[in-house]
């Protein structure tokens, strides 16, 4: 085997949304684009995931410009997002309509990959995202949300990725969101892989546990075609291993990556001055660099423990945090196991915070109750039929693809929006976030005032009240 590595660079997406909390601004980017482009990178993952929301949220910048201001910046690399498969961007199923839209403007808006995933890694969420990224000339990236459970073994993964490749997948991602994947475990689940799929493999990890560099060295002796680094700036902690060590390591082998050490240190250079300006607004917060195995012992992703001492601290309970973290695996176990990534983990986690705090399944939020009721998707183990019961008393749970019960409802969001969308990209942003995206089209359009920028850093909430009056925090996870 003598192949190059290939990189896909995070900066300008994922680097600062595990780190900065997503508030990067279009004016950070664009100086150092052309220094980017310069390198060689496979892709850069530069959109989707939190930014969507973030830039009409924080930063009062509208994301369909942001996406094409980078395209025409970064001419010779290709360009990737990130897609929660049937929640597209936003927090909720939507229907086939609306995904095949969303997957047809991002690529006519630049985007060349498209990584999809599903948080139950059920893949009857991912065929319409899949079938329209194909259909629109994108390159389709099928994510595997990776964890570990009774359920989730190699041949779990390896039938899960041959699956995909046989629905249309022109790639395989191995999406390792909350660093569990250890280094001989990826050298394992890469070589079985490699045997069974002919379709390239990407890895994804971060660094969270510490041990992501030695996660990449292990795939890339395994075969692995393609893994996700960020340049040193905004490198490791919560973020994805440094780029600069990882071709630096591999020089001279029979994986060089081919990336030149001087193009990456000038990039570098700029995006240091960039995570400095981030410091100075208050956005980086240095715990994200921290090295925190208690994600091993509890496999609570970076941005899932902020949501957990969120919730405790707003219930002056504080000093439940262990009880709390001990909860979670019995509440994932009760629910079948899913992975821990967005929206699942904030489940499990308010989940969790309520069992201590008021006593076992004593309450439910509503999220809970569809998770339970299957209307999130096939959850990958048995479920806990008494807490099931619980939950949604006799109701009969979801059996089918969750988005076969939704009516097509693109035409009612061009309805709701015919006085104020100024293109097909304005009513997408509204049936995603409606009530963030009509106040960014007020200011955008001259209708308000601008905001004050918003105070940065902690992690975006919404809140939900039970009916037990109980308030519970739903934080958009940042590992995702």
């Amino acid at each position: 085997m003598s192949t190059r590595l290939k990189i896909t660079d995070t900066i300008l997406r994922d680097a600062h949304q595990s780190q900065a909390a997503t508030r990067m601004t279009l004016e950070d980017m664009l100086p150092g684009c052309e220094l980017l482009d310069a390198v060689g990178f496979y892709s850069l993952e530069c959109w989707g995931g939190a930014t969507f929301d973030s830039c009409m949220r924080f930063l009062n910048e509208d994301p369909w410009e942001r996406l094409r201001a980078l395209r025409k910046a970064l001419p010779n690399t290709k360009l990737q997002m990130l897609l929660r498969g049937q929640n597209i961007l936003g927090y909720k199923h939507y229907a086939d309509d609306v995904v095949e839209q969303f997957c047809r403007k991002s690529v006519e808006n630049g985007i060349d990959i498209i990584r999809i995933f599903d948080a139950l890694n059920d893949t009857r969420n991912m065929e319409a995202a899949m079938k329209y990224t194909k259909k629109y000339g994108g390159t389709c990236e099928a994510a595997i949300s990776y964890t570990t459970s009774p359920v989730h073994d190699e041949d779990y993964f390896v039938k899960l990725a041959k699956e995909l490749e046989q629905m249309g997948a022109d790639i395989i991602c191995i999406k390792d969101m909350a660093n569990l994947l250890l280094p001989y475990d990826a050298f394992s689940l890469v070589s079985k892989m490699k045997k069974e799929i002919s379709v390239p493999i990407h890895l994804h990890t971060h660094n969270t546990t510490g041990t992501g560099d030695m996660v990449y060295l292990m795939a890339a002796q395994a075969g692995v075609d393609i893994v996700d680094t960020a340049l040193s700036p905004l490198a490791n902690g919560t973020a994805q291993p440094a780029t600069e060590a990882l071709v630096a390591t591999l020089k001279g082998t029979d994986r060089d990556t081919g990336l030149d050490m001087e193009a990456l240190s000038k990039a570098a250079a700029y995006f240091r001055g960039v995570a400095d300006s981030l410091k100075e607004r208050g956005n980086l917060d240095p715990k994200v660099l921290r090295v925190d195995t208690n994600t091993l012992l509890y496999q609570v992703p970076g941005g899932m423990l902020s949501n957990l001492i969120s919730q405790l601290k707003q219930a002056k309970a504080e000093d439940k945090y262990y009880e709390v973290l001990q909860e979670v695996p019995r509440v994932r176990k009760d629910f079948g196991y899913p992975p821990l990534v967005t929206p699942t983990s904030q489940i499990v986690g308010s989940q969790a915070v309520l069992n201590v705090l008021m006593g076992r399944y004593k309450s439910f939020p509503k999220e809970s109750k569809g998770l339970l009721r299957g209307e999130y998707g096939q959850v990958p183990g048995e479920v806990n039929e008494e807490v099931r019961k619980l939950a949604i008393g006799d109701d009969a749970p979801i059996t089918c693809r969750p988005a076969d019960l939704i009516e097509p409802e693109l035409e009612k969001y061009r309805e709701e929006t015919k006085d104020f969308a100024k293109s097909e990209e304005d009513v997408l942003s509204y049936a995603l976030f409606p009530a963030v995206a009509k106040k960014f089209f007020d200011v955008r359009d001259g209708r308000v005032e601008a905001p004050t920028p918003a105070a940065p850093a902690t992690p975006k909430t919404s809140a939900n009240v039970d009916a037990n009056g109980v308030r519970t925090l739903y934080v958009q996870d940042m590992t995702v």
